[in-house]
């Protein structure tokens, strides 16, 4: 398979994603407004609560066996490389480029959580029915690579919501209680560059406010190490939105698995011949509304960033430079030594999944993170734009150097 069809088979996908994205930003444009605001919200939750999790369930439920979940243990911990260098490099570009407090979160999360999950389910199977295809049968490749990207999107959509949920959620806690302070009349009362932290004095038994410092002679009581690290992994689990946790998708990863790894409830589900197998026709039938609708939406939403915000250009471009440039060179290293000690099979489709996971662009699932505490949403329309048009470009690129990589 020559350079040029490599690029051929990559390049394909990606203006697949674009005409449909080009499609979106067109319905909800002004003009039309057929795809508005309320429309994209209405529609979103559809994708959240019914087409996700019956594409997860069904790809998952389809192909996933005992025999090939020992083959995949590798993928959840290429996921977690992705978000914790992600995260590291995310770091780096806040100090470099100092940005403000409601946007740490968000930088934070848009370098660590790529689009695992619906960009490969639009690549992966068109990748597979390219002509000269490296990776064999189309039939197979397609059944083998969306169990790969519905795993892929399960086990993402649980990082996503367990960490850059609360990556955000701090962030956008913190901006929240620093305007607070800037703004409270007790603020005015202290000195230049202070922010009040507690009152200064306390009521005594007569009602009479006295110094804290000077009359309140209880020590505090000692606390042990275990109880303080008790106490902050209470905060933490009351803090952490188990809820969003265990999203639908989630739950429709945890039930294929359920369906596919146990083989009295698989011969009942699953195949021509199974009694149940309407249940698995109509989860297959919902869950091919998944991939054209979020594209759909996608585009609708990339329409804000065309209004631009006060975000710092230096921002943009450096989590371009990190989604771009330094994690897929990253990822080579991860995947090449994991295929080196035995971690990984001799599987190409495989190999190249695990490797495109390090170079795609921001999980479009941290804009509804930050509709959600209402910070940062501007600012990563923005973000997702020039990420999103400069994907056709990166990932065009990408998928073709990984081709000839593994062809090697």
């Amino acid at each position: 398979m020559g350079l040029f069809d490599l690029f051929i088979a990559s390049s394909i996908p990606v203006l697949k994603v674009l005409l449909v994205t080009g499609l979106g930003s067109y319905l909800a444009s002004d003009s039309i407004n057929i795809l508005g605001d309320d429309a994209r919200k209405h529609l979103n939750n559809v994708v959240f609560y019914v087409f996700n999790p019956s594409l997860v369930y069904s790809n998952l439920a389809k192909s996933i066996t005992y025999e090939s979940m020992v083959k995949l243990w590798f993928m959840p911990f290429n996921i977690l490389f992705t978000f914790i260098i992600g995260s590291v490099l995310g770091w780096v570009v806040i100090q470099v480029t100092r940005a403000p407090i409601h946007l740490r979160g968000l930088v934070i999360g848009c370098c660590a959580a790529g689009n695992l999950g619906n960009l490969l389910l639009i690549i992966i199977p068109a990748v597979c029915k390219e002509k000269g295809s490296p990776f064999g049968s189309p039939d197979v490749c397609h059944t083998y690579g969306m169990a790969y990207a519905s795993l892929s999107m399960a086990i993402g959509a649980i990082y996503l919501w367990s960490y850059v949920y609360n990556i955000v959620r701090i962030s956008s806690s913190k901006s929240s209680m620093e305007v607070e302070i800037r703004n409270s009349p007790k603020s005015s009362l202290l000195p230049s560059g202070e922010t009040w932290t507690e009152p200064l004095l306390s009521a005594d038994e007569t009602g009479l406010t006295l110094p804290r410092d000077r009359f309140d002679n209880d020590t505090p009581p000692q606390v042990g190490v275990s109880d303080k690290i008790k106490h902050h992994l209470e905060k933490i689990f009351k803090k952490m939105n188990l809820k969003r946790l265990l999203a639908p998708s989630t739950t429709g990863a945890i039930v294929g698995f359920i369906v596919g790894l146990v083989p009295q409830i698989r011969n009942f589900l699953i195949g021509d011949t199974a009694p149940l197998r309407v249940f698995q026709d109509t989860a297959l039938l919902l869950g091919d509304g998944a991939i054209p609708a979020v594209t759909l939406i996608m585009g609708g939403n990339l329409l804000k960033g065309l209004k631009g915000s006060e975000i710092e250009k230096s921002i943009v471009f450096g989590i371009i430079v990190v989604r771009y440039v330094v994690m897929p060179l990253i990822g080579i290293g991860v995947v090449k030594g994991a295929v080196r000690f035995g971690f990984v099979h001799d599987d190409l489709l495989y190999q190249f999944v695990l490797l495109l996971q390090f170079a795609l662009p921001p999980a479009m699932n941290i804009g509804t993170i930050t509709q959600l505490f209402g910070s940062g949403e501007t600012e990563c329309s923005v973000i997702m734009l020039w990420c999103y048009l400069l994907a056709s470009v990166a990932l065009t690129f990408w998928s073709t150097f990984f081709l000839w990589l593994l062809l090697q």
